[in-house]
């Protein structure tokens, strides 16, 4: 009986943290005047695992390590932040720290500022042209280090705006 529950607790003790919540998608394009609104959910297990999935699975975001996949109008974009994507490289060391409470990591591409109980991070790569975003800005919980939302800002004004609930 003692081994068994010593089985068990090392079980858990290993397993790792997946969270499960909900999500609001909110993609805006300059050149409309409607903003499309999906829900869905987002799924987090430590160290390094998030996927995003709304409008039933066909829109999704998913970091798995270094590698981030995301799916968009049924097109898949891949990128991993070893390679050569300093971009992804940032926002990955960030959302790790995020995923498993950890400070916030500094980098020269990134900005933090806290305010009301916020923290706001924003990614900017210098001097990228053709990157499928121009920046990303995280708010998360200074409390609770939680993320609130994600906000990824491509060219001409569009961008694509995840709230978590």
């Amino acid at each position: 009986m003692k081994r068994l529950i010593v089985f068990i607790a090392f079980i858990i003790g290993c397993t790792t943290l997946s969270l499960a919540q909900s999500v609001t998608r909110t993609q805006h394009r300059a050149a409309l005047t409607t903003d499309a609104v999906s829900t869905g959910t987002v799924t987090i297990r430590k160290p390094d695992y998030i996927n995003i999935s709304t409008d039933n699975g066909k829109e999704q975001l998913t970091m798995d390590g270094t590698r981030f996949t995301m799916t968009l109008a049924g097109k898949k974009h891949v990128t991993d932040s070893r390679a050569k994507n300093k971009q992804f490289a940032t926002f990955h060391k960030v959302l790790q720290a995020v995923i498993n409470r950890q400070p916030i990591p500094t980098s020269d591409d990134m900005t933090v500022s806290t305010s009301g109980g916020q923290t706001t991070i924003t990614i900017t790569p210098a001097g990228k042209k053709r990157q499928l975003f121009t920046s990303f800005v995280m708010v998360v919980d200074s409390k609770s280090q939680s993320m609130k939302s994600l906000r990824m800002n491509g060219r001409k004004g569009d961008y694509t705006l995840y709230t978590f609930k």
